[in-house]
């Protein structure tokens, strides 16, 4: 009882009222616009400006907040909640900061020179926490100074932070346990987040699975040459996942971040006993490719997809060009066949089908309307089996062959 009560006093006692992001990037930025939209007083950072105004960069940062859809803010005036600061003229302000929350590139070096750059200026009561998304936090903690590292873990936010509430805890090995309970109270009553403990393994929990179901989707993708938006398609609602599916997921969290994730995984499968699925965890060479010429994703105003006009393209790997995104079921349902026949039945295209085909039968436009249950299953062809989407596909075709009509 004694314990219990000791343990619910040291929880009433902690109190954030005011916190640092370190970081004005795509993430730190959000979370920032997240604890202003919670009344929390923020000092956002990041590097001075080279030329102009040193607090340049985040003030342009916190510009792009107004044109993000969904708005990471929850109203104009929650801005002023965000203070702007930058590393070369207001440490000082650390201080004065009960949690300091770095966001910057997932690089373990670049994020130990700033520890040991914030170090001097973080009060001994604060509370340190990184925002990766899965370097390790025992290896992050070995840049800050030994007093700091009992008030030191990871805190992983998802994008958008706003509207996204799963946040892992991570513990460094050496974290106080009771900080963690504070922490995870903290974030459930102020922030309205869901927390879930997990291990300092490498991408934790979420973006171990949620990393590999994305590059399965890309390696499959090239293996049948299906088009980026039509595996979008089939792995977002039609499975009862979000819209962003794969390839847009891939867009909003960033193609350099992405490829760096990528890296720290595979860096992991290296020091580590292999993994049976470590050949997907590399980078595709079209990613690459992207990401040289500035094709970053959601930050950089295109990547796997761009706006252009009022239309949306998608990079097709055939061409190695944008393109018009597909919008019609009947097309999207020839593309998949394609793959199928490709897969089982030699080599075939698009102009060897029907105008009009449905896997199965069923059209993924009426897919749309059904229950998710009933769409993954039928849309595609689940519960026949492949040889059984086969044999139907190529019946379908050789029918089709046989009536010359040009339309089924």
């Amino acid at each position: 009882m004694a314990d219990k009560r000791l343990k619910e006093v040291l929880l009433s006692n902690f109190i954030v009222r005011k916190v640092a992001v370190l970081g004005a990037g795509v993430m730190g930025t959000q979370i920032a616009a997240h604890l202003a939209n919670a009344e929390i007083p923020v000092v956002l950072f990041d590097l001075p400006a080279k030329e102009g105004d040193p607090n340049g960069l985040v003030k342009a940062a916190l510009a792009t907040i107004s044109r993000l859809e969904p708005s990471p803010i929850a109203t104009v005036d929650r801005t002023d909640y965000i203070d702007i600061a930058n590393y070369a003229q207001h440490l000082d302000q650390l201080r004065s900061c009960d949690l300091v929350i770095e966001a910057i590139t997932e690089k373990a070096a670049c994020k130990a020179d700033l520890y040991r750059a914030v170090a001097p200026f973080i009060s001994s009561q604060a509370v340190v926490a990184s925002n990766t998304s899965g370097l390790s936090i025992a290896l992050l903690a070995e840049g800050l100074p030994d007093a700091l590292r009992e008030r030191f873990c990871g805190m992983h936010f998802f994008n958008p932070p706003r509207y996204m509430p799963l946040v892992e805890l991570i513990s460094s090995g050496r974290t106080s346990p009771v900080l963690l309970d504070q922490l995870e109270s903290w974030l459930v009553s102020r922030l309205g987040k869901s927390v879930v403990r997990a291990l300092d393994t490498p991408n934790f929990v979420a973006n171990r699975v949620g990393l590999f179901s994305m590059l399965v989707a890309m390696h499959h993708a090239e293996r049948f040459g299906l088009g980026f938006d039509v595996v979008d398609m089939l792995t977002g609602p039609l499975i009862g996942r979000p819209k962003s599916a794969s390839f847009r997921t891939a867009d909003v969290v960033g193609l350099d971040t992405l490829t760096n994730v990528i890296a720290a995984m595979r860096s992991a499968f290296d020091r580590d006993a292999p993994d049976p699925w470590s050949r997907y965890y590399t980078a595709p060479s079209w990613l690459s490719a992207l990401i040289s010429q500035g094709a970053l994703g959601q930050k950089a105003g295109f990547g796997v997809y761009r706006k252009k006009g009022k239309q949306i393209q998608v990079f097709d790997l055939i061409t190695q060009a944008y393109r018009d995104c597909q919008d019609s079921s009947d097309e999207i349902d020839l593309e998949v066949l394609v793959a199928h026949l490709r897969s089982s039945a030699g080599t075939v295209s698009v102009g060897d089908l029907p105008g009009r085909f449905s896997l199965c039968g069923v059209s993924l436009g009426r897919c749309r309307r059904q229950r998710p249950r009933y769409r993954s299953g039928h849309a595609l062809g689940l519960r026949l089996g492949a040889g059984a989407v086969r044999d139907l596909a190529v019946g379908r075709l050789e029918e089709h062959r046989r009536c010359n009509s040009g339309r089924y």
